[in-house]
């Protein structure tokens, strides 16, 4: 790869931007492996050739280029697509051709560094004369990740149904993986069981996914629930539960956290891990209640214009809001029909923690408010641990463990920080041990009835 000093700042407008990716190849980088691989395969059922990037191969290409100070899932994809490129290049020779490619690198607003990943990784980039005319796209929360800029209108729609539900879908998957792995009849029954209805499942999005009816990838869901209970020992007994909460890239990825769900299950713990879909309702959720803070606003000031058009955003924002409960609540179910696999947290459930114990407020927003809001729905339900996973730095994890570090110390909740920057810390694996001993501990007690009043009642006094 050749380096180049030569940079500016328009760019920005230039190469970074959304237009109709049909007929190019969109290069997607890992996060949940399921949730990846059906979201790749979303892209397919809609005639765009997506293209899922080998993970973590590239993480000292991404450190080299970068500072440090980066979040680390910046320096883990600014890897990937650097490796994937470089590796373009030298397996087609002068047919390379950099035009033909297309970055797929979604963004976000708020303080989070997040949002300007894309940005920072176009500089990157454009530092390669081979790569620069490399664009890149993304989807946004402005918009509550709608495709329309991405690929034509009627496609967009169809898309952005198909993949919730396979976000949905990827979400029970890894909750099927989480109750079963535990107490599997034999090592490796599951994952290779799960590895052969996950490409069951793809095949079938690919081929009839854009039809929309969702009935047969609820019956593939099913199945696989019904089956993979088979393979529970049901003469061990429940080992301590264990909730992972944080940053969503982070605690997804099973290379940058070191395969932390691995980790603890060999210690003796089950574990959850919050999902993808809490973010995508999150947003569809936020976008919600700002139209309404706004026509209230409206009311007030006896603006009725401004209301009327305000209305007219938050009338087709309910109705993405209420197709998405509904497809979530259809998939959940069918599952649970034959496996006892923890249910996601509504959203709505969440803020209301957060109002009832003054902890936070979604006023704020930032992943911390489903953090905190998560963690404590966990204390409620009967966890016996919560793990905080995030990259190192992240300022909303920081805000969390502010507050939940303390409250559910006093609480007598096992609670750790995980923070990950790609660095192996000799010491981590005898934190986590003494974690899960704790949950141990934490879920004899529940059992014996000994736990003490206070923390019987999970009642925080404002």
């Amino acid at each position: 790869m050749t380096v180049s000093g030569k940079q500016h700042f328009g760019r920005f407008h230039e190469e970074i931007r959304q237009f109709d990716v049909t007929g190019k190849t969109l290069l997607v980088p890992e996060m949940a492996p399921f949730a990846s691989r059906l979201l790749a395969a979303s892209f397919h059922a809609v005639g765009v050739n997506a293209l899922l990037l080998e993970t973590y191969k590239g993480l000292a290409l991404g450190k080299e280029f970068t500072s440090g100070k980066e979040c680390f899932p910046c320096q883990i994809t600014l890897g990937d697509i650097l490796y994937f490129l470089r590796g373009e290049k030298e397996r087609l020779g002068a047919a390379f051709s950099a035009d033909n490619y297309v970055y797929f690198l979604p963004e976000a607003d708020g303080p989070c560094r997040f949002g300007m990943y894309n940005k920072m990784q176009r500089l990157v980039l454009d530092r390669f004369e081979e790569f620069r005319d490399v664009p890149i796209t993304y989807l946004s929360t402005r918009n509550s990740y709608s495709a329309a800029g991405i690929m034509p209108a009627e496609v967009s729609a169809i898309f952005r149904k198909l993949s919730y539900v396979n976000v949905i879908i990827s979400d029970i998957f890894d909750r099927i993986v989480w109750r079963v792995r535990p107490y599997e009849l034999r090592p490796g029954l599951t994952d290779s069981f799960m590895e052969k209805a996950l490409l069951a499942m793809v095949a079938e999005v690919e081929q009839n996914g854009a039809s929309l009816e969702f009935k047969r990838l609820f019956d593939i869901l099913e199945d696989t629930a019904s089956t993979a209970k088979t393979f529970i020992d049901t003469r061990q007994p429940r080992r301590p539960l264990i909730g992972i909460i944080g940053e969503i890239y982070v605690r997804t990825h099973h290379e940058s956290n070191q395969h932390i769900v691995r980790v603890l299950e060999q210690f003796g713990a089950e574990v959850v891990v919050a999902s993808v879909g809490e973010w995508i309702n999150y947003i569809i959720y936020d976008m919600a209640r700002e139209h309404e803070r706004h026509m209230k606003l409206a009311l007030l000031k006896l603006d009725f214009e401004s209301f009327r058009g305000i209305l007219n955003n938050w009338i087709p924002t309910q109705i993405q809001k209420y197709y998405q409960m509904v497809r979530q609540r259809q998939a959940y179910s069918r599952a649970l029909k034959y496996i006892d696999i923890h249910k996601d947290h509504g959203i709505a459930v969440l803020e209301k923690r957060l109002d009832r114990d003054r902890l936070f407020s979604f006023d704020i927003g930032t992943e911390s408010a489903l953090s905190i809001g998560a963690a404590m729905e966990q204390l409620h339900e009967g966890y016996n641990g919560v793990a905080n996973v995030y990259p190192f730095t992240c300022m909303p994890s920081a805000v969390c463990t502010a507050v939940l570090k303390p409250l559910l110390n006093k609480m007598l909740m096992p609670y750790i920080n995980v923070p990950y920057d790609g660095g192996i810390q000799p010491n981590r694996d005898i934190a986590l041990r003494t974690f899960v001993y704790q949950a141990k501990q934490h879920l004899e007690s529940r059992t014996s009835g000994k736990r003490n009043g206070r923390a019987a009642k999970c009642h925080i006094k404002p």
